[in-house]
């Protein structure tokens, strides 16, 4: 019996080793050259994860006539804004003999929260699953943002960057889908139908190298960006001050700028409010570069200003940062909220004038809130 548990528990370490080693964090990768696959090339093999957890190489593509391989990502707005694109492609030529598979090159360790103001998730495994699900993705979409293996053999510059290999996986292509990144202008991927169909009919490719713009792939040894980045925002000075009634109101009317404006009551007796409040900081420096801002209101006593501001201080709070000074806190409710009823935390999402577009008694659906602000018209997914 005993050794009948000994071999379960092996096997169990097995499986759970198998499920969870594409989702591992990214490892540390030596600084490498990465030139672009050059046209004539042998398609390099490669074995990688798709979203679903099943792993796919170059014969999983075998029978294709043609392999279309798009180097993308989550979070670039040029990427987001080639996503329906791709799957028309796939749509208009899977009958064709076109197989479609794309590939996020991305590692997280390469990858700022201020270079994520375009979206609501990163380039890691599990947003990248929450975007497939958003956008019902109709090809294999791979993770290679772990070792970034695969994508250092293909060199992509930018995200989107494809690839086009006929039959015999030659590359005959590589570079943009077309020449307007915007999906309002009408764009239809015409520099890439035009690639694929020219090899689908066996001829040269007019122009088989065009360049690609877009968001630079965020290669796992470029982090100096990052610390100094962080240094940056650590360093940034943090203040509190005193506000009254009138200046809550101010606050919630919103009248005295042009940006959306998140607002969050708290305090340091709050066991919520101290968990998610760094969430709140990591949404304005992801937001804060555009026409959106974060600003802290502490719930506390006058009397405990120091104690809020040393919590403010610890968690390097380098915004717009204030304690209710009124003796009444019943009129910082009224003023926040008038169908508040007290409870912290408390949050609002204000649009320029005093619009609210979202209240919430309780911690926040940090999920929720950042799709509602980059999908609100203020601020938006596209350049």
């Amino acid at each position: 019996m005993k050794t009948l548990f000994s071999i379960i528990m092996i096997l169990v370490g097995a499986f759970c080793q198998a499920q969870t080693k594409f989702t591992a964090r990214p490892q540390a990768i030596p600084h490498q050259e990465t030139p672009t696959l050059t046209i004539g090339s042998k398609a390099p093999d490669f074995r990688l994860p798709n979203y679903d957890g099943k792993f796919y190489s170059l014969k999983d593509f075998a029978s294709a006539k043609v392999l279309l391989i798009v180097f993308t990502c989550t979070h670039c707005p040029t990427a987001q804004a080639y996503e329906d694109r791709i799957k028309k492609i796939v749509t208009d030529y899977k009958s064709k003999g076109v197989a479609v598979v794309a590939i996020s090159p991305n590692s997280p360790n390469g990858l700022l929260l201020e270079e994520l103001g375009y979206t609501d998730l990163n380039d890691d495994f599990d947003n990248m699953k929450v975007r497939v699900k958003e956008k019902q993705f109709n090809f294999p979409y791979l993770y290679d943002g772990d070792t970034e293996a695969a994508s250092i053999k293909y060199g992509p510059v930018a995200t989107p960057h494809a690839f086009v290999f006929d039959s015999q996986r030659i590359l005959r292509y590589n570079g943009r889908l077309d020449a307007i990144e915007n999906p309002s202008k009408g764009a239809n991927a015409e520099d890439l139908r035009r690639a694929l169909d020219e090899v689908l009919a066996a001829k040269e490719v007019t122009t088989p190298v065009t360049k690609t713009f877009g968001c630079s792939i965020k290669w796992a040894w470029k982090t100096e960006y990052n610390e100094k980045n962080e240094k940056n925002w650590q360093s940034r000075p943090v203040t509190l001050q005193e506000i009254d009634t009138e200046g809550i109101k101010k606050l919630v009317k919103n009248d005295d700028s042009d940006k959306l404006r998140l607002i969050n009551v708290w305090a340091t007796w709050c066991g919520p409010c101290v968990m998610e409040y760094p969430d709140f900081l990591d949404i304005h420096r992801m937001y804060g570069a555009r026409d959106f801002e974060f600003v802290s209101v502490s719930a506390d006593k006058l009397e405990k200003k120091e104690k809020a501001l040393k919590f403010l201080k610890e968690k390097h709070s380098g915004v717009k940062n204030y304690i209710f000074k009124d003796e009444d806190i019943y009129k910082l409710i009224e003023a926040i909220d008038p169908k508040w009823n007290g409870a912290l935390p408390y949050t609002l999402l204000v649009e320029p004038g005093g619009k609210v577009v979202y209240g919430i008694q309780g911690s926040i659906d940090n999920q929720k809130i950042k799709r509602m602000i980059v999908d609100h018209p203020k601020i938006g997914r596209y350049f």
